[in-house]
């Protein structure tokens, strides 16, 4: 057996004498207030096998404001979807309604492309 310390990945040598792999801090982003963030709305077809998706992009905060995020909007929407990659994906054309929902909430930076 070797006799290495345990490494987290990501990590392989660091020149700090004082450093600790255990109390390395995790960076958490922060959820930027609605009226700064820019949030792009596009429609996608692409490997879909001609079906249309709406995709959200662009929102910045914690894992779990993405995933509450995607869930207000299909169940505005009241069709399917997901939260995959950093994107919201809602089944269907609804850039409209999407991006109206959007401005009521005060996201006023979304847009339509």
């Amino acid at each position: 057996m070797s006799k290495q310390k345990h490494r987290p990945p990501g990590i392989i040598y660091s020149t700090d004498p004082a450093f600790n792999y255990d109390r390395r801090e995790e960076e958490v982003p922060e959820t930027i207030e609605p009226g700064k963030q820019g949030i792009r709305v596009k429609l996608e077809t692409k490997s879909r096998g001609g079906k249309a998706v709406t995709i959200v992009e662009g929102f910045s905060g914690t894992e779990a404001d993405k995933e509450q995020l995607a869930k207000d909007l299909r169940v505005y929407c009241g069709t399917g979807g997901s939260y995959k990659n950093g994107e919201i994906l809602v089944q269907g054309d609804n850039r409209d309604k999407i991006t109206s929902w959007l401005h009521k909430k005060g996201y006023a930076l979304a847009r339509k492309l």
